[in-house]
């Protein structure tokens, strides 16, 4: 039986108790709740090894298995496995807010003018203790209130979303306001939304929506648009939102100039177009 390693809580080592007669590992186990401790961190593939994705502060995580400082864990979010240092884990609390603005800050007193502790990116969640003036406390500091909103209160436009990135670098495997990628930008839209999104393109293409025919005199704006490795958001009147490596960020990108590019950098043409319950006209 082949596995997608990337979604597939085993390491060779050990396995999640799911994964029962499905594969060979020394041990079996159900994994404990975690959550991350720092604003942002990198998903390695292995322990010094490369990007895979990265998490924000207070997603769940499932532990798995620590060796060396190194923790193997499985993300809640979407289900990507992989290696984070061990001390940027912490015991799960369960959230009751995220960080519905582009970025914030942490500050340690509830006052703007005092120095920040550390920058938060949109998608962050905190579990809120109680508000003091225009700043809600969490457990490692103070952050404006108006920068927040109840974990159960999602956002309904997905471009919308997308669009408050703009500008922001391009970071292969990146998913926060400091560093993103093409994928990394779909997922964080769609999460915000309400909508389950897996992490990489070619997930992305495989799961998400239903196929339609590419035809940009047709597309709606919030219709996906994939080529091989790359995934980009139609915005319905000939141009396409995407993080993308050419301008290094995100940007608004005119499509007939887009498909010329894309080819004639070798990398070929629209592979195919998946259109979501989130498109609405």
């Amino acid at each position: 039986m082949t596995f997608d390693r990337r979604v597939t809580p085993f390491n060779g080592r050990v396995a999640a108790e799911r994964l029962r007669g499905q594969v060979q590992a020394e041990r079996f186990c159900k994994g404990g709740p975690r959550q991350l401790s720092v604003p942002v961190a990198d998903l390695l593939r292995a322990p010094h090894g490369p990007r895979e994705r990265q998490l924000l502060m207070g997603e769940g995580i499932t532990l798995y298995d620590t060796r060396d400082g190194w923790a193997f864990v499985e993300a809640a979010r979407d289900g990507f496995c992989g290696y984070l240092r061990e001390a940027q884990l912490e015991e799960r609390a369960t959230p009751t807010h995220w960080v519905h603005a582009p970025a914030s800050h942490l500050y340690a007193e509830a006052d703007f003018k005092r120095p920040e502790r550390a920058c938060l990116s949109f998608g962050a969640q905190l579990r809120v203790t109680r508000q003091v003036g225009r700043f809600v406390e969490c457990k490692d500091g103070f952050v404006p209130a108006i920068h927040v909103a109840p974990l159960s209160q999602r956002m309904d436009d997905p471009v919308g979303v997308a669009a408050l990135f703009l500008g922001t670098p391009y970071l292969w495997g990146g998913n926060s306001r400091a560093g993103i990628d093409c994928s990394g930008l779909v997922q964080g839209a769609l999460l915000a939304c309400g909508h389950a999104c897996p992490g990489d393109s070619d997930l992305q293409e495989k799961q998400l929506g239903v196929e339609v025919a590419f035809d940009p005199a047709t597309l709606r704006q919030g219709d996906l648009l994939f080529w091989k490795g790359h995934v980009a958001w139609a915005m319905g009147d000939g141009r396409i939102l995407h993080a993308n490596a050419h301008h290094m960020a995100v940007t608004y990108e005119d499509l007939d100039a887009a498909l010329r590019r894309i080819a004639d950098a070798g990398d070929g043409n629209v592979t195919s177009v998946r259109r979501g319950e989130w498109v609405t006209r």
